[in-house]
């Protein structure tokens, strides 16, 4: 008789979270088509709501991380970790876990910690290049850790890291044959060069100013803008549609097609984002959230720029972008050059391999 294979999988609180598990859970469906998962989230996140529309089912903790300005709201923290551990300790009971997946986010701090005390094979996958208290926490007794970024030997036991890079998209792997496809898609203007600008499944408030405060240039400069302004921000935004070179969106269903228009891109650097601009190959502005743990976004830009691969400008920086931008749009073997080397970053099997080392666990 067969053993029944069943997945826990946790992680949450931003897109960059969620879709590297989602896309691994995916995989996993693939390569074990009778096997059940589920996923556990924190209540009233994101991932409440993305995992169910993917066709997973999710189990909710009372979790949430330390905040860092408003300190008041940190005195419910340590009754939202008890009630988080024995929640995951009664799903795990219940559920009896083959292995145990987390992508990072606060709920898969106490599951994967309770599933390891409870006897589970553990895996984390740890997306940037300095990684969050809670995978430095489970890295520790975690029986794998997949990682995308060189030098993580200084956070989590060397002989347990494997680098492997961040699921993607797999639809993202085509783009070169969809450029027309794409242009088409958006409906814009074959003579124009096209700019697409990136801020984050929730959007980037800094950035957002910043292509407002810019388009006379980019008009100026015949560039059309495609502009993921993102869901907080799209009321304020959505005006400047009545432009014929602006396009604004609170999200992008189709970014495939999205890159594949593109010219050149203006993005976050969180490590999703990072990974697929690695496999789009396009010339890259990153301007990294400086409001985020560890200043980990700043850390991923900087480990593409160091290998010449993009241009980062922070945020107190950003006067410097109409002198950037412009040197850059009339550099071509500039543009030539960031495009090959984002490109030669670009770890395209990541999901594979995440989910090789899973079997493994599983086989175990």
């Amino acid at each position: 008789m067969e053993q029944q294979i069943n997945i826990l999988i946790s992680g949450g609180g931003t897109g960059g979270h969620i879709y590297p598990a989602i896309a691994i859970a995916n995989e996993l469906k693939l390569r074990y088509p009778e096997a059940n998962f589920l996923f556990v989230g924190a209540k009233d996140k994101m991932e409440m709501e993305k995992v169910p529309q993917a066709g997973y089912a999710i189990e909710g903790l009372w979790i949430s991380g330390i905040q860092r300005k408003k300190v008041l709201q940190n005195l419910s923290f340590p009754f939202k970790l008890i009630s988080s551990l024995f929640r995951a300790r009664t799903l795990i009971k219940k559920f009896k876990p083959t292995v145990a997946i987390g992508t990072g986010g606060f709920a898969s701090g106490p599951t994967l910690y309770m599933a390891r005390l409870m006897g589970v094979p553990t895996l984390i996958q740890e997306q940037n290049s300095y990684p969050g208290i809670t995978n430095k926490l489970l890295g520790k007794k975690a029986d794998k850790i997949c990682v995308a970024y060189n030098n993580l030997e200084r956070f989590f036991p060397a002989s347990k890291i494997l680098k492997t890079g961040n699921p993607v998209r797999q639809d993202l792997l085509s783009i070169y044959s969809k450029k027309e496809e794409g242009k088409d898609f958006f409906n814009l203007n074959n003579s124009q060069k096209t700019v697409l600008v990136l801020g984050g499944s929730l959007g980037a408030r800094r950035i957002n100013q910043l292509i407002e405060s810019q388009l006379s240039f980019f008009d100026s400069q015949q560039v059309q803008v495609l502009w993921q302004c993102g869901k907080l921000y799209v009321d304020e935004y959505k005006k400047y549609n009545e432009n014929k070179s602006v396009q604004v969106h609170a999200y992008l269903n189709r970014m495939d097609l999205a890159y594949a228009a593109a010219d050149f891109i203006i993005s976050r650097a969180g490590a999703s984002s990072v990974s697929e601009l690695c496999i789009v190959g396009k010339p890259t502005i990153f301007i990294p959230s400086p409001n985020v743990a560890e200043d980990h976004q700043t850390k991923n830009a900087q480990a593409i720029e160091d290998k010449h691969g993009a241009i980062t400008i922070k945020e107190a920086e950003l006067s410097n972008f109409p002198i950037v931008f412009e040197t850059l749009l009339k550099d071509k073997g500039k543009q030539e050059s960031l495009s090959e080397n984002i490109h030669e970053l670009a770890l395209p099997n990541a999901t594979s391999d995440i989910v090789n080392e899973i079997e493994k666990l599983i086989k175990k």
